[in-house]
């Protein structure tokens, strides 16, 4: 519960500081001035800035995983496990048709692993030292094919768009709806020198509304994408060895070392109840293990 409730204050944070931002500098009212209070600039206005943070943070990713995680890229390897492990990262992406990603080691104890990037010739595969070591190498062979999976599925890129679609809409419909507000507040008054605190504060208010309801959008798709990435999982490296890892997964006890931006990004997440479930990023490994069993 609290990695749910991390994430969608992340996300609303951002929401509300781009309405801070935007209104200590006047970017509201610069754009009133120049064609924002018509539909078609208030939209530029909403894809500029709904778009563009999505679009920063997916280029930034790689990075920012490689920070967050101290993960170790893999130069040269120093021994018989890292060999093994940058050969099955290479046979997994060429069977997926993609480039070679960089391959990483970061230290962490649960069994864990994730893939990033921007393009897919241009990814990050990273495993925590607590899988290799928990793992046999047929159940690590299949995580690794579940993070190309990824990759070549351009869940990445696709995350984001969806992530960049839903914050623009979020900006948009608040504004609007913030608009109206203000002018029944003021009794239909002119506000193109200015809008008033009904504005601003209805804004801040429907950010954080829609913003949850943008939430529960992205992470339905990134249940679904887990589903996906699975079955490239068994496609890579066998069924059996596929069901086997998650199987083994369910042993991760307590809370995950990833950073909580990288929560989705890992092989599994933390389960919730009721309509908390609906923030949940990844579904419950006993759903992934069964539909793994009935796949033809």
């Amino acid at each position: 519960m609290r990695r749910i409730a991390l994430f969608l204050l992340t996300n609303i944070a951002v929401l509300l500081l781009l309405s801070i931002v935007c209104r200590l500098f006047g970017v509201d009212q610069w754009a009133a001035m120049h064609g924002y209070g018509g539909m078609t600039g208030l939209l530029v206005f909403a894809a500029v800035f709904g778009m563009g943070g999505a679009f920063i943070s997916l280029a930034m990713s790689k990075w920012m995983a490689k920070m967050t995680t101290h993960a170790r890229v893999i130069e040269q390897p120093q021994n018989e496990t890292e060999r093994w492990l940058v050969d099955t990262v290479r046979r997994h992406a060429q069977a997926a048709g993609i480039g070679m990603p960089e391959v990483a080691i970061y230290d962490a104890p649960e069994m864990n692993a994730f893939a990033t990037g921007m393009t897919k010739n241009s990814s990050l595969v990273a495993v925590s030292s607590g899988l290799l070591q928990q793992m046999d190498r047929e159940q690590v062979a299949a995580v690794l094919g579940h993070e190309i999976g990824h990759v070549a599925n351009g869940d990445m890129v696709t995350l984001t768009l969806i992530q960049g679609v839903l914050n623009t809409l979020v900006i948009l419909a608040a504004r609007i709806v913030g608009r109206l507000v203000d002018s029944w507040l003021s009794g239909g008054r002119d506000s193109r020198g200015g809008s008033g605190i009904g504005y601003f504060v209805s804004v801040m208010v429907l950010q954080v509304v829609f913003g949850m309801f943008a939430s529960m959008i992205v992470m339905a798709f990134s249940r679904w994408r887990e589903f996906r990435a699975d079955a490239a999982g068994a496609k890579f490296a066998g069924r059996g060895a596929m069901i086997s890892a998650l199987q083994r997964l369910q042993l991760n006890h307590g809370e995950s070392t990833l950073p909580k931006t990288m929560a989705a990004f890992g092989i599994s997440g933390p389960l919730a109840q009721g309509m908390q479930r609906l923030f949940m990023s990844h579904p419950p490994l006993d759903e992934r293990i069964a539909a793994l069993q009935k796949a033809q």
